[in-house]
């Protein structure tokens, strides 16, 4: 069987230790030997900071995609609609209208009017 041995801690660091380790590892020891085992193989301090956060990065990213969509969009308004739709009215094919070539000169207009007509009553008393 395993000794223990009592180590002196401030109630509060004790109470959060405990709280952590409850819910990670099944047992203190296990905790703080992994917590150890940590620091040993990575060699580092608990002391230092190991840079920005999974969250920080995750937003940091969100905002570059943000940026990276906005830049896209406006790509497509500005260049590549008005480009396509040039590019298809090139490509659609209307009849030409069809003018004369001699261009003549109509003097006499054309009326609707019609300038004699017949009687309705047929009687022909003079």
């Amino acid at each position: 069987m395993d000794s223990f041995t009592g180590i002196r801690f401030k109630k509060e660091t004790a109470k959060r230790f405990q709280e952590f380790s409850r819910t990670h590892f099944k047992s203190h020891t296990e905790a703080l030997t992994t917590m150890l085992d940590f620091f040993f193989y990575n060699e580092i301090s608990p002391k230092e900071k190991l840079g920005p956060t999974g969250r920080t990065i995750e937003a940091k990213l969100l905002k570059r995609i943000n940026a990276v969509i906005a830049i896209m969009r406006d790509v497509e308004k500005t260049q590549t609609k008005p480009t396509v739709a040039m590019i298809q009215s090139l490509f659609e094919t209307e009849e030409p209208i069809k003018k004369p070539l001699i261009v003549e000169k109509n003097y006499a207009e054309k009326k609707d009017e019609v300038r004699f007509r017949e009687k309705k009553k047929q009687s022909n008393q003079l």
